[in-house]
């Protein structure tokens, strides 16, 4: 061998030796570095205490790389991904001992601290996503430490004070979401120094001072989406709007903006979705758009003058177009009907007027249409329900004429329709009163002729037809509209009986057949109507008695029999009810009028009957007077014959009772009867106790299901509430499985917001559920049972004081706590199904626990809805689309739970906003009115020093109670709105106006 060959032997092998080291030494580097992350993990899992989500994080389970939580980049940790888990406590301290760390995602969960400010030792550190949390406090003034961000979200948080200007330092953002937070000050005109910039989300920052869009955000060239709803923006949109060519969406919504859309806006031609609604903008719409990328167009609620542009028909991707509520006149351009995309078009509350464009429908596939309050004329376009997904049409108060399209009689899909108020005639195609989801029908003041047919749609609520030439008799057929709440058939051409099937309606509150030809007398079985508060059958030709069972519907305010042939006395039954109004003038009664009702309310409520009477001058009818002195008085002998048998009569009743009771306690009690205690607390009581305490004096309420009692079950002064269910064999399967569902529910979870259930006791023919007593019993007895007499001596609260507003909202917190717990911390979540005020309880220091869970439903897996076999839940709290479909979400809770806010807001029954709707249906019209916040507030409780929170539960009611399912919170979200408007600061909302 050569001394160069061995030269070059001697170099290969130091270098293949070399290389074996440096793989040796990177392997252990490795290792080491594996080892470190693994147990940081661990420590993590620790941290937050082998929270459910991460239990699986174990150092016997495989490499943490495959764990789903965790990304590696060259088996090092790089991404930590927790969204939704429910990870609660603070923020772990040592997490950027992940030293490689460059995503950190915990959106979404329950962590409650400052602004983690140890993440300035995550040096890689490029995504952060804290949103939906409760963090809290400033943002420091030195968060540009965290100088590799590109994508920042803080959103849904508690985060306060100002905005520092120090977060225009992190030169390499893209995404700043600050939205739903309790920022003050105004927005640092720095933020225009992110060059780089593409979404600025700054949304729900009320809090912020008065402020105009900053100049310096015109530098913003890369800005592809702004949304900045409720931000306290005033003064004009600006030209330099027109700078931002990558602006794809633009939402300024629920400002205070004003002056006239710059024209530049419609000039970007990357625009896809414009929101300026619920500003003061006016003038004219920018009549030239150059974007053809127009996706939704939103410009309601403003001033807007000038006509629609004619350049809105050339958006061939347009879906949404919303311009009601303007002042805008003048035709709807015909090339908007040929849109191909447009499937929601809301152009009422405007003044527009000549014919509707009859493409409308043709060639799109149309779900909403509604062209309500204008002056539109001809007819409906005949395709509108073309595409089979039209689900509402509303028209009303034009002059639109000839009859309904025939296409609507083929539109399975519909749920609305209201065309009340024009000049439509003919008959209505008969399938449009049958798709299986209708649910509101508004058809009064037209001319519409012809019968009613015999079946409808079995989830119709709402049924309105007045002032129409309708004929022939009321359809018997109508007995199987189970959700009918409001039946108004005024002045048509009705003939025959009031059919006795409509007496099996339960759910009606209000029943109008007055000015028609009816003739026969009225129903007698109505017993059923007990949601029923307005009656009016006046101007037809009814005959016979009056009968007494209308003195036996406990909601009944307004009575009005006027103009008919009603014969007979008056039921001395009426003066049980609370009647507001009540006309039984221009009949054929006789005798005397009821005590009760010699009031001069009823002035004249008794008019043109000849033979009625009364000692009341106030009535001007005519005097009482018999016609003798033996037929005024009864003789001392028969008045003493008629006591001796009352005496007589008397005694052989209190017999029979103990002679009952008796065999009951025999029969009933007999100690062979086998009773089962399952007990889910420590109890310091027996099942004797509970028993022995079943009696008729203990008695503090019962529903359809059973009665209630407040049973002391030791010397201790311990008392319980114990449910018992009906024993009725027709009723056993159903109530069963509200027995079982009750326990299964209240005995798996634990709050204290939540009624706590001590046991349930049952035997062969008995099911008793016992829980914790409130002492303070139902919040609805509060706010709206106030003079109810006590049933029990010393165990009824004092309800005539109202409860004062800090105890209100105390209560709105509580409930809100119970169901946040129940939808998003059970598992799998649990839907309350029937929530109300009622269902409310208080405790003696008047915080709330929410009961009753016999209708509760568990939802099979989390995220998917659940199908019920039936509608339950109580009329007024009740959420539009439980009527509609079998499939539920928590959706339907928080609907219920925005009513009981209203409530508390505003004192009113959920039943009665006003004498025509329920009172989440006029709390939406209170804001589509504008009135001021503090003119609907509840005045027993008002104060300047509350307003602002009294406000804040308003608007957060009318958002809950929205329609739409999606459009509502969660209660997570409602939780943290509530928590947010807490404040002792007094501020002038009252002259706010809802909208705002």
């Amino acid at each position: 061998m050569t001394t160069t060959a061995f030269l070059s032997s001697l170099l290969f092998f130091l270098e293949t030796i070399s290389f074996l080291l440096l793989l040796l030494c990177s392997h252990h580097a490795n290792s080491q570095l594996y080892q470190q992350e693994h147990s940081v993990l661990l420590r993590l899992n620790q941290f937050w205490k082998n929270q459910a989500p991460i239990a699986h994080w174990r150092s016997s389970n495989a490499s943490h790389c495959t764990w789903p939580e965790i990304q590696c980049t060259n088996n090092s940790v790089t991404a930590l991904l927790f969204p939704g888990y429910n990870l609660n406590g603070t923020f772990p301290p040592f997490l950027c001992d992940l030293n490689n760390l460059t995503q950190l995602d915990l959106n979404l969960n329950y962590i409650a601290d400052g602004f983690p400010t140890t993440l300035y030792n995550c040096s890689k550190l490029n995504y952060l996503h804290l949103a939906q949390n409760y963090f809290d406090g400033p943002i420091p003034d030195d968060v540009h430490r965290l100088s590799r961000l590109q994508y920042l979200n803080l959103g849904g948080n508690r985060f306060s004070g100002e905005i520092p200007a120090s977060i225009s330092r992190l030169a390499e953002l893209r995404s700043l979401n600050l939205y739903v937070n309790r920022f003050n000050g105004s927005y640092p005109s720095e933020i225009g120094n992110l060059l780089n910039l593409e979404e600025l989300l700054l949304a729900y920052n009320s809090l912020l001072l008065p402020v105009e869009l900053p100049p310096s955000f015109a530098q913003l060239k890369k800005l592809k989406f702004i949304w900045m709803t409720d931000t306290n923006l005033v003064g004009e949109i600006p030209d330099w709007i027109g700078n931002l060519t990558d602006l794809e969406t633009l939402n300024l919504s629920e400002n205070n903006l004003t002056g006239k859309i710059p024209s530049s806006l419609f000039m970007l031609k990357n625009l896809s979705f414009v929101y300026l609604f619920k500003n003061n903008l006016s003038g004219e719409i920018p009549t030239r758009i150059d974007s053809k990328k127009i996706v939704e167009y939103d410009l309601s609620e403003n001033n807007l003058t000038g006509e629609i542009p004619a350049a809105i028909g050339d958006l061939q991707q347009l879906t949404s177009l919303l311009l009601f509520s303007n002042r805008l006149h003048g035709e709807i351009p015909e090339s908007i009907g040929r849109l191909p995309k447009l499937d929601d078009v809301r152009l009422f509350d405007n003044s527009l007027t000549g014919t509707l464009p009859q493409d409308f429908g043709r060639n799109l596939v149309l779900r909403s249409f509604q062209v309500g309050n204008n002056k539109l004329t001809g007819r409906l376009p005949e395709h509108l329900c073309s595409g089979g997904k039209l689900v509402g049409v509303t028209a009303y108060e034009n002059n639109l004429s000839g009859e309904l399209p025939e296409s609507l009689g083929n539109c399975s899909s519909l749920m609305m329709i209201d065309v009340h108020k024009n000049n439509f005639s003919g008959k209505i195609p008969v399938g449009l009163w049958m798709p299986l989801n209708l649910t509101f029908v508004m058809m009064s003041d037209n001319s519409f002729t012809g019968e009613l047919p015999e079946r409808f749609s079995t989830n119709l609520g709402t049924l309105e037809i007045s002032n129409n030439k309708f004929s022939g008799k009321i359809p018997s057929g109508l007995f199987s509209l189970w959700n009918l709440t409001e039946f108004l058939a005024s002045n048509n051409l009705f003939t025959g009986q009031i059919p006795e099937e409509l007496t099996i309606l339960s759910k009606l509150n209000k029943l109008w057949l007055d000015g028609n030809q009816l003739t026969g007398e009225l129903p007698q079985n109505i017993i059923s109507w007990r949601s029923l508060n307005n009656l009016n059958l006046s101007r037809n030709r009814l005959s016979g008695v009056i009968p007494d069972e209308l003195g036996g519907l406990p909601s009944l305010t307004d009575l009005d029999l006027s103009e008919n042939q009603l014969s007979g006395m008056i039921p001395t039954q009426l003066g049980n009810l609370k009647l507001n109004f009540l006309n039984l003038s221009s009949n054929l009664l006789s005798g005397t009028i009821p005590l009760a009702l010699e009031n001069p309310i009823y002035t004249r409520s008794f008019l043109n009957n000849p033979n009625l009477c009364s000692n009341n001058a106030v009535l001007n009818l005519n005097s009482c007077n018999l016609r003798s002195q033996n037929s005024r008085t009864i003789s001392s002998q028969h008045l003493a014959l008629i006591v001796s048998l009352g005496v007589i009569l008397f005694i052989l009743f209190i017999l029979a009772a103990v002679f009952t009771t008796k065999i009951y306690w025999k029969t009933g009690n007999r100690e062979d009867i086998e009773w089962k205690l399952t007990s889910f607390q420590r109890l310091n009581f027996s099942e004797e106790n509970l028993l022995s305490g079943l009696s008729e004096n203990n008695v503090i309420g019962s529903g359809g299901s059973g009665k209630v009692y407040r049973i002391p079950v030791n010397n201790l002064g311990d008392t319980v509430a114990v449910k018992k269910i009906w024993n009725n064999r027709k009723s056993d399967h159903k109530l069963e499985k509200e027995f079982m569902a009750e326990v299964k529910v209240l005995s798996s979870i634990r709050h204290n917001n939540i009624i706590k259930l001590l046991c349930f006791v049952s035997s062969e023919t008995s099911r008793l559920l016992v829980y914790e007593y409130m002492e303070k019993q139902s919040l609805d007895k509060w706010l709206h049972k106030r003079n109810s007499p006590p049933r029990i001596t010393g165990s009824e609260p004092d309800c005539g004081v109202p409860l004062d507003w800090p105890t209100r909202f105390q209560i709105a917190v509580g409930a809100a706590q119970g169901l946040c717990y129940m939808h998003h911390e059970c598992s799998p979540p649990v839907i309350h199904r029937d929530l109300k005020s009622s269902n409310i309880l208080l405790d003696s220091e008047l915080n709330a626990k929410i009961a009753d869970f016999g209708l509760a439903k568990l939802l099979v897996k989390q995220g998917e809805a659940a199908s019920v076999s039936a509608v339950a839940g109580s009329f007024g709290y009740i959420a539009p689309e439980y009527a509609q479909t079998p499939r539920i979400n928590e959706k339907i809770d928080v609907f219920s739970f925005g009513v009981i806010l209203l409530e508390l807001a505003t004192g009113k029954d959920a039943l009665n906003g006003d004498e025509d709707s329920s009172l989440a249906e006029w709390a939406w019209e209170c804001i589509q009115q504008g009135k001021r916040i503090a003119d609907v507030l509840d005045e027993d409780v008002k104060e300047p020093h509350y307003l602002d929170e009294m406000c804040s539960v308003f608007k957060l009611g009318v958002i809950c109670t929205s329609s739409l399912p999606t459009n509502r919170p969660t209660m997570h979200q409602a939780l943290e709105v509530l928590i947010r408007s807490r404040t002792s600061t007094p501020q002038n909302h009252g002259e706010k106006k809802l909208g705002s």
